[in-house]
């Protein structure tokens, strides 16, 4: 957490490794792409070389097979703040990232004129589109393989990211919910016991209650089964009747989940300087995980190793099927904190 200073200054690029860790989270699809070119074409080539020897009806083939593809496992991708697209966005995304500038802003225009003049439907455009400009300017762009797909993703999420208008802290803590389901991702190509996982771009409420950063964890058929639910608090003050007012803030929340009687986890994030140290262990025995950053507000802009490596730890036995979520059998902390 701590900045890069020369002279007073403070150098610190924390955007950049923000946006490094959620372009990384992009190399599962990116070889998940590959392996449906591959079998396609039924050769174990490089993307680059699949794309660079296609003839534009194959690069076509291959571009349709990824957008209808049925496949139970297939990982995510998402925007600038973490959140994840829909599949067929993912893969219109992912095709035109590699190929050229503003999918959003400039090519989706071209494509709906062509949608208006050919009345081709707009999903079969977007193939065609990309087959053709991928054909046609592939010597221009020279490479396909990951590392320079990575620098391109890592400036098309920053485009992202400033366009969308969130809330830092969360972005923070969604960055790296994606970053523990990826991770768990790329080691076993699944998501463990669940189908799939999304992660909504809004906040969530049940019972009243908020949730800034979850997840959906979806079974076969797309149902959600269960959710991850991360509330993320801070806190100028530091620590006293504060800190016991929030533990409340969190059992609260905890109640509102409880009572559905649902599959769903409760992390809780929590950036505060000196928090008490008899409330941290209260929160980290009600909920399914905790972190705590010793921050102020204004000093949190990223997950740390530890804290991501311990929020993969997490994810990982909660994919695995080896969590159930904590039940509400803990004392309680109504009383005024002990001083």
């Amino acid at each position: 957490m701590s900045g890069l200073e020369l002279g007073g200054i403070d150098l610190s690029h924390s955007r950049l490794t923000e946006l490094a860790k959620l372009a990384d989270q992009a190399k599962p699809f990116y070889d998940w792409v590959t392996g449906q070119f591959r079998k396609l074409r039924q050769s174990n080539l490089s993307l680059t070389e699949l794309l660079m020897t296609g003839t534009e009806e194959e690069i076509l083939q291959g571009i349709v097979v990824c957008y209808d593809s049925t496949d139970k496992n297939i990982p995510l991708m998402t925007d600038g703040v973490g959140r994840s697209y829909q599949h067929s966005k993912a893969c219109y995304y992912f095709f035109a990232w590699i190929i050229r500038d503003a999918p959003q802003q400039r090519l989706a225009p071209l494509v709906a004129r062509i949608v208006s003049s050919t009345r081709i439907v707009s999903r079969k455009t977007q193939q065609l589109v990309l087959a053709k400009l991928i054909f046609r300017y592939r010597a221009n762009v020279g490479t396909f393989e990951w590392d320079a797909v990575r620098e391109i993703i890592i400036d098309r999420l920053e485009g992202s990211r400033r366009s969308v208008k969130g809330h830092e802290k969360e972005t923070i803590s969604r960055t790296a919910l994606v970053a523990a389901f990826q991770a768990f991702f790329k080691h076993h190509g699944n998501y463990g016991r669940f189908s799939s996982v999304e992660i909504p771009e809004r906040q969530v409420n049940i019972a009243e209650e908020t949730f800034d950063v979850s997840a959906r964890l979806l079974d076969v058929q797309g149902k959600c089964v269960g959710r991850v639910l991360m509330p993320i608090k801070t806190r100028e003050t530091e620590g006293g009747g504060h800190a016991h007012l929030f533990t409340r803030d969190l059992m609260q929340a905890l109640n509102a989940i409880r009572a559905e009687d649902g599959l769903d986890y409760l992390v809780t994030v929590i950036v505060a300087r000196n928090w008490s140290a008899r409330e941290a262990e209260n929160i980290r025995a009600y909920v399914d995980h905790a972190v705590l950053f010793d921050l102020s507000p204004n000093e949190f802009t990223e997950f740390g190793e530890a804290a991501q490596a311990s929020l993969n730890e997490f994810i990982e036995t909660l994919l695995s099927g080896d969590l159930k979520p904590k039940k509400l059998e803990v004392p309680s902390i109504n009383g005024p904190e002990a001083t």
